[in-house]
């Protein structure tokens, strides 16, 4: 039936008045950006600029269609049921965007599942995921992936912000440019920078600033705003006010101090460091700079409890889980859509690999309530020139039923698998041997690490599960095993993404320079190394722990990988690259001589506590690995032998006197 507003049609069960889904013009737009979906009888409107027209619609549809069957209009008791069934639906060039009432979340759901009947899942999103309840709804349907963020790289980051610095009246670029909502942010390094330019420049650079203030864009967003977004409304509110034409040069240029002063106190010390360097300033502009109008990603804080901030935009989410009844697996919805349409792009998301992994967890905790699992897209170790370490390392949120919080484990599979030794050209049989002894080997090295005395996680669990290899071998659609570690996230920030503001507190740095310098020590003895024999140390897997008074208690090491690479060099000669430790947090100490000394000094105690650790427990230590081969060409058992040879006969002195002349070259 033709309406001149649009059309009404049917698609069982339910109504459609108004334009198809994501219609357009002779222009290419749409001609409906907003829509309304209802329940109690059930339809979707489109016809309309506004919801609330939409729902006036509804009714008078509703009142014909009655009139039609020989009832009255509805009274106002039941109109007002027929609204209080729908949901707010707003529409772009390629997504449904759901706009739940937090605390009827149920009906948001229900016209998510709707909605899945008309268009992909994939293309429809929800807003308002800043409200716990309409995240938990999600979450606990093992949906995180349908409101998480892209995954980004760190140099991917700090590009962004680079090419996002605009000027205004052609100027020095002080200001960081939002493109998606159209507004300028203006940092306090950036107004401090803008006092120094001539006065003239500088005085039409604030009159330029106030009209910014003052006006809205397009979008309906300021044309300029102050970093961070907590910035009180005040300080903006002083800029607008200044008299800039009453004030002389130096009395303008002491106003616009005295405002940055009080600008920056009320910002978060962490963010006070302005440089691409600073993790959190990096982290916290990258956020304000990419956030767009209609924006239906949750923050990964939100997603996940607990999670380090060194993850942001690290966790590429994908379809999980959730538990029902007696223990009843039911996978996300999407799978359905993918195993019907074999969709290449949906291929991208649904990933078998996940689906093994859930079987896994789903076999290992029995009590389960739902799983959400994320891929690290890039691997956050960095090498000496900073290049991505790529692993297959997976985070999985998993919700017992008896517990009120998710648990976190982090799930890493076989560098050297089977897969991997037959991409090498292997046949199946030394590919398994290989691959079986490596997992051997790994889980030897921890004990060898947990031996000398590091501090690794606590429990480590292998496991592994069957899967089709694809690749270059004549094996190829082959079912191999494939080997995987589980364990718990390990709660803390690593040292490397430790805020540069806390080493200007004395205390703070002191404590983290003796923990970095007993670690220090064990990482040199167990000689760990990337392939390129590269040094590892310092770069994100030592996890500093905070205690309650807000200073460093424990490091923890998250993964031993690369121990016993180097294990024939001498000590003394290996040194030289933990100097870095000392040297790149210098420019952000109050006294680095202190810091050096307390890292130097926890250091040579640890070496040497560690030497004589061993010489008093000589025989628990040599004959450790007494049943494992012994092969000079590199097994586990000679590579231990070696390490405790030069231990033995190393000088800690000596060594710690090395690594001091380094921090000082």
């Amino acid at each position: 039936m033709h309406k001149g507003r649009g059309f009404c049609y049917n698609i069982h069960p339910m109504t459609i008045l108004g334009e198809p889904l994501f219609a357009k013009d002779a222009n290419g737009r749409l001609k409906s950006r907003v829509g309304t979906i209802f329940f109690k009888t059930p339809g979707l409107v489109t016809t309309g600029a506004f919801h609330a027209m939409q729902r006036m619609e509804w009714i008078e549809h509703v009142n014909k269609l009655r009139g039609a069957e020989g009832l009255p209009p509805m009274t106002e008791a039941e109109e007002d049921a027929e609204l209080e069934q729908s949901v707010d639906l707003i529409f772009t060039d390629r997504q449904i965007l759901i706009r739940p009432d937090p605390n009827r979340v149920d009906l948001a759901v229900k016209a998510d599942e709707e909605l899945q009947k008309l268009v992909s899942k994939r293309n429809i999103r929800y807003l308002n995921t800043h409200s716990a309840k309409v995240r938990n709804a999600l979450r606990a349907r093992g949906e995180n992936w349908r409101m998480a963020r892209q995954p980004i790289s760190q140099d991917d980051i700090k590009q962004i912000i680079e090419s996002s610095r605009v000027a205004i009246l052609g100027e020095p670029t002080f200001y960081y440019y939002n493109s998606a909502s159209g507004t300028r942010y203006a940092t306090v390094a950036g107004s401090e920078m803008a006092t120094e330019l001539d006065p003239a420049t500088f005085r039409a650079q604030l009159k330029e600033a106030q009209v910014l203030f003052a006006r809205r864009n397009r979008l309906g967003n300021p044309e300029l705003d102050l970093f961070p977004v907590t910035t009180p409304i005040e300080i903006k509110q002083k800029f607008k006010a200044l008299e800039i034409d009453s004030l002389n040069d130096r009395e303008l240029c002491a106003a616009v101090h005295a405002i940055d002063a009080e600008w920056r106190m009320s910002i978060p010390p962490e963010l006070r460091v302005e440089s691409l360097d600073n993790y959190d300033w990096r982290m916290a502009m990258a956020e304000t700079i990419t956030r767009g109008p209609n924006e239906t990603a949750a923050g990964a804080g939100e997603l996940i409890q607990g999670i380090s901030p060194e993850f942001y935009r690290q966790i590429e989410w994908l379809p999980g889980a959730r538990v029902i009844d007696n223990g009843e697996v039911i996978f996300d919805s999407i799978w359905e859509e993918y195993n019907r349409t074999r969709d290449p792009a949906l291929a991208e998301i649904c990933d078998l690999r996940v689906k093994n992994i859930i079987f896994a967890l789903t076999r290992f905790f029995a009590d389960l309530e739902y799983i959400n699992i994320g891929r690290i897209t890039r691997s956050l170790a960095r090498d000496s020139e900073g290049q991505p370490r790529r692993r297959n390392v997976y985070i999985c949120q998993c919700k017992s039923k008896r517990k009120p919080l998710a648990a976190i484990y982090m799930l890493t599979f076989q560098k050297w698998g089977i897969a991997e030794h037959l991409d090498e050209g292997k046949d199946l049989l030394r590919s398994i041997i290989e691959a079986n002894e490596y997992a051997d080997y790994i889980m030897d090295r921890r004990l060898m690490c947990q031996q000398l005395g590091m501090n690794l996680p606590h429990r480590v669990a292998p496991g592994s599960f069957t899967e089709k290899y694809y690749g270059r071998n004549q094996y190829n659609g082959t079912t191999v095993r494939a080997y995987y570690y589980l364990r718990s996230y390990v709660n803390g920030t690593a040292s490397d993404k430790i805020p540069l503001s806390k080493y200007r507190n004395p205390a703070f740095a002191l404590k983290f320079a003796e923990l970095m310098g007993e670690a220090a020590a064990l990482d040199l003895v167990v000689g760990r190394r990337t392939a390129e024999k590269e040094n590892l140390f310092d770069k994100y897997y030592e996890v500093i722990q905070i205690g309650s008074d807000g200073l460093p208690v424990r490091l923890v090491v998250t993964d031993h990988s690369g121990s016993f690479a180097s294990y024939q060099h001498a000590l003394e000669d290996s040194v030289a690259p933990y100097a870095n430790v000392v040297r790149r947090r210098a420019p952000y100490l109050t006294d680095v001589q202190a810091f050096a000394d307390a890292y130097v000094g926890a250091f040579e105690r640890k070496l040497a506590e560690t030497q004589q650790k061993y010489r008093d427990r000589r025989r628990a230590f040599d004959e450790l690995f007494v049943h494992r081969p012994y092969d000079v060409g590199g097994s586990g058992a000679y590579r231990w032998a070696k390490t405790l040879e030069r231990l033995d006969h190393c000088d800690p002195a000596l060594i710690a006197a090395r690594l001091r002349r380094a921090i000082n070259a």
